[in-house]
């Protein structure tokens, strides 16, 4: 059966929903022998305690025909909501103990529909109580497939003042499985903005829902918008890292980067520490020296083999850095070729020796060629955009970079651009101990 989540019946009101507490008749007066709040009828009164004593002592044998019993002589309001409260108290037990006999067995909870109705309709119902009833019939709904009819109870179960750990989630939920996946995911939003504004944190299941939520039904600008938020709220290493390989290079991702994107995307898991391997190191630098930018894959190879991420024993990402090695030396400074891409009539030798001095990490004077690529013209401008908000990014400048992130324009290099300007904006901490 499909559960909204694993659902632990024992802790689930197991003890008695109702909260009716019955004194023994040998042991009270007679005006005591009541429910609070409750007027009895005779034959109720008689055998109310000794039908709750057996269902919290999980005696269902005894419980059973002392419960019949008394939805057979319930005659006033009381007593029918004191019948229907037993009744659910004893099949929720019967739940209970069939779970605990085998727990992969599936549950069959339909006998606990009526009396739940019986409770929500009741005029005589605790306020306290009410919403509660209302949340179990809704999970009823939910496990029996009904998402429509389930996500209007939790809704009259939050009106009532129902809460638990994740039910704002629950509710989004339901509303997805409804069909309302744009809903769930506004209300999940606005949950979440309302708990920031309160100070109160957010678990990370919930980002991690609304992104694989977007992302099955193909909603690319709002799982984008979610990576970020994710991001955002937990701007660490595990979570960059987790957000880019999903957001390109897993088998569902919603962009498929060219190289010249790919590459901007490992910069950006290099810049928030979050370079996930082996592979993904001597790629990156593979693509940085297929460019002619032997100073960034020195950079990344030695990053690489300080991190132990490329194995000392690598032989070859030490073939490639020598490479690179060699490449640097033999082209010595940038200043020949700035000045000749100054004196270029296109930008394509500036967005060139721009990159050059990305790799060096002097963003200044990368800074400076990307702005001079621009003017000329005759170059990627979302590229060069993007390199240019890098420069500016890492520079520290986050005005300038968030200008030159916002002018990129056409997917998937306006979300690699959106991925950026988050990171400049919250940066990435170690990530978390396992």
């Amino acid at each position: 059966m499909k559960t909204l989540s694993k659902l632990a019946l024992a802790a689930v009101l197991a003890t008695g929903v109702s909260g009716l507490a019955f004194v023994a008749p040998a042991m009270a007066k007679k005006e005591e022998q009541q429910a609070p709040g409750f007027k009895l009828s005779k034959p109720v009164q008689a055998i109310a305690y000794n039908a709750q004593q057996a269902v919290k002592a999980k005696d269902v044998a005894t419980a059973e025909p002392l419960v019949a019993q008394i939805e057979a002589a319930a005659t006033t309001d009381d007593d029918k909501y004191v019948a229907a409260a037993l009744r659910y108290d004893l099949e929720n037990t019967k739940l209970v103990l069939a779970q605990q006999a085998n727990p992969n067995a599936p549950l069959n909870e339909t006998a606990l529909a009526k009396p739940l109705d019986a409770l929500i309709a009741a005029a005589n119902t605790p306020a306290a109580d009410r919403g509660k009833y209302l949340f179990r019939r809704g999970q009823l709904a939910f496990n029996g497939g009904q998402y429509a009819v389930a996500s209007q109870y939790f809704t009259k179960a939050k009106e009532a003042g129902f809460n638990s750990p994740d039910f704002d989630l629950q509710l989004a939920k339901v509303k997805v499985q409804a069909g309302d996946v744009a809903g769930g995911l506004a209300d999940l939003d606005r949950y979440i903005t309302a708990q920031k504004a309160a100070g109160q944190a957010v678990p990370e299941s919930y980002y991690r829902f609304a992104i694989a939520t977007a992302n099955n039904k193909k909603m690319a600008p709002e799982t984008l918008a979610w990576m970020q938020k994710y991001a955002a709220a937990f701007p660490n290493a595990k979570t960059w890292r987790d957000v880019i390989l999903q957001y390109a290079f897993a088998q569902n991702s919603i962009a498929t980067p060219d190289k010249a994107q790919t590459l901007d995307l490992y910069r950006l898991l290099r810049a928030a520490g979050a370079m996930p391997d082996q592979s993904s190191y001597e790629d990156y630098a593979r693509m940085v020296s297929d460019r002619g930018n032997p100073y960034e894959a020195a950079a990344v190879l030695k990053e690489g083999l300080a991190s132990g991420k490329i194995p000392a024993s690598s032989t070859y990402a030490k073939s490639q850095l020598a490479a690179a090695t060699t490449a640097i030396q033999r082209d010595g400074s940038l200043a020949s070729s700035e000045k000749t891409a100054l004196a270029s009539k296109d930008g394509k030798i500036a967005s060139a020796t721009a990159d050059a001095y990305l790799g060096q990490n002097n963003y200044a004077k990368a800074a400076e060629l990307y702005r001079a690529a621009l003017s000329k013209g005759g170059v990627d401008a979302n590229e060069v955009n993007t390199r240019l908000g890098i420069a500016l990014a890492k520079s520290g400048d986050k005005a300038g970079a968030q200008a030159a992130f916002g002018a990129v324009t056409g997917q998937p290099r306006a979300g690699i651009a959106a991925l950026w300007n988050t990171w400049t904006q919250v940066g990435s901490a170690p990530a978390p101990a396992a």
